[in-house]
């Protein structure tokens, strides 16, 4: 589908995102200001691809081995010999920095007998086999094999550790194992006019895994729409927009698409019963409130009253008003002139296959999802905190990776906050996905035009991989 795709018009009643941002209290960015919906169509979306053993085997070859995918941080690898194992599907890379200015990414196995050369990241000098002694440099360069008058058929320049390309992107490493792909910049398109939030710099405070019963196609669909919000997560209405949210994808860009939830205004669905003092007191209290600042959220400090909202405003001024305070004790920066849809609202973006960074000054979330192994019937999810650094003293270290056991629930992780039982509701619907889609006797799922042309937009983008 070409850039000349008609939108699609339908939308809830109420006020849109951007009747909202022409009330902001401050200049609004222009990248939040774009505002397309391209006109996807309305087939079903084939039910193969969450369930079948056979697609996740070509997924691996066609999509996971030669699209641009985040590995790491640059933050994780500082010093030379400093390196970070990173899976997906069966393959296996290690992600080195091999000097100051360098980062590169090495299959992780031995190529003498197989045996992978990393378990974990960490720092060495070499890579060396513990089976048989056999070594490679930094570089990938093979060192003389133990016994070497044994393999006269080996030779250093034929021994050299295949390579995947790398890119960084704003702290961010990417890899590819397709010699031949386009390069990340042109990968990207114009994600980078859309998303103008400095991740670099921020730290990773914080990285859960957890292993889910649903493919991770079906996990990741379920975090990039909103309309799930209605049975789902009904503690929110009051104080999330969510049927008004928009939704844009642009049939010329098929490697990313974004959301913008409004926060601090009322559910359409319960607008006519909520006043703007209640819109504030559920904001408040309402445990499901997930915006994370800092790891924290507005919560009043003990024995506070709410704030009154003076004649004429609204929850949401008050809201924004109440972030530039908190912000300002706790950032080196100054967020006097920040829009309140920065400060409030959960702006969340996809970059294919599946880094999603949230957009905005207050959040600090990256989710991933990833399959596990070639397993269709699970998945890895993945939550990453990345934090302002504290206000003084020198940045911490970035958090290590976190295991979530499958009988613990994402509440039961203190450091999450709210974000807790919020995710776990979302994960409690997954399992009973994965079922269903293989006792359902239609052969796809069927989609809203608009508010889940997000996941027809990613699946769009997936069969174009597939088919290539």
């Amino acid at each position: 589908m070409d850039e000349s795709s008609e939108a699609v018009t339908a939308r809830c009643p109420g006020p849109s995102v951007q009747d909202y941002l022409d009330r902001d209290s401050r200049p609004v960015p222009p990248a939040l200001r774009y505002d397309r919906n391209d006109h996807l169509g309305s087939e079903d979306i084939d039910v193969d691809r969450f369930v079948s053993r056979e697609w996740a085997e070509r997924e691996m070859e066609r999509v996971w081995r030669r699209v641009w995918q985040f590995a790491c941080l640059e933050s994780e690898i500082p010093e030379v010999g400093d390196h970070e194992v990173y899976e997906i599907g069966t393959d296996s890379l290690i992600i080195v920095r091999t000097a100051p200015d360098e980062i590169r990414a090495f299959v992780n196995a031995c190529l003498h007998r197989g045996r992978k050369l990393r378990t974990s990241g960490g720092n060495v000098a070499e890579f060396r086999c513990p089976f048989h002694g056999f070594a490679w440099n930094l570089d990938g360069t093979m060192q003389t094999p133990p016994c070497a008058w044994d393999f006269p058929h080996v030779t250093p320049e034929k021994f050299a550790l295949p390579e995947a390309r790398v890119a960084t992107w704003r702290g961010f490493v990417f890899i590819t194992m397709d010699p031949y792909a386009e390069s990340f910049d042109t990968y990207r398109g114009t994600f980078d006019a859309y998303y103008i939030w400095p991740l670099e710099k921020r730290y990773k405070s914080l990285h859960i895994a957890k292993v889910l019963p649903c493919n991770w196609k079906v996990a990741q669909d379920a975090f990039i729409e909103s309309f799930h919000v209605i049975a789902t997560h009904p503690q929110m209405l009051p104080w999330l927009a969510d049927a008004n949210s928009q939704y844009d994808v642009t049939a010329g860009q098929p490697h990313w698409n974004r959301m913008i939830n409004i926060q601090g205004a009322p559910s359409p669905h319960v607008a006519d019963s909520v006043t703007e003092e209640d819109v504030l007191e559920t904001f408040y209290y309402s445990r499901s409130f997930y915006a994370a600042t800092q790891g924290r959220d507005l919560a009043l400090p003990d024995g506070e009253e709410l704030p009154p909202i003076p004649p004429g405003g609204t929850a949401r001024q008050v809201l924004a008003d109440r972030m530039r305070e908190q912000l300002a004790a706790r950032a080196d920066q100054d967020f006097s002139q920040t829009s309140d849809s920065e400060l409030l609202d959960a702006i969340n973006y996809l970059l294919f296959p599946n880094f999603n960074p949230w957009g905005g000054v207050k959040s600090n979330i990256v989710y991933r999802f990833r399959p596990n192994g070639l397993d269709p019937d699970s998945c890895i999810a993945e939550i990453l905190f990345m934090s302002s650094p504290p206000k003084s003293g020198e940045t911490p270290p970035p958090a290590k990776i976190r295991w979530v056991p499958e009988d613990l629930l994402f509440a039961d992780i203190p450091e999450l906050g709210i974000l807790g039982p919020v995710f776990d509701q979302d994960c409690e619907n997954l399992p009973y996905v994965q079922q269903g889609l293989k006792t359902m006797r239609k052969p796809g799922i069927t989609l809203a035009n608009y508010q889940e042309s997000r996941i027809r937009h990613f699946n769009q983008t997936l069969d174009q991989w597939m088919n290539k």
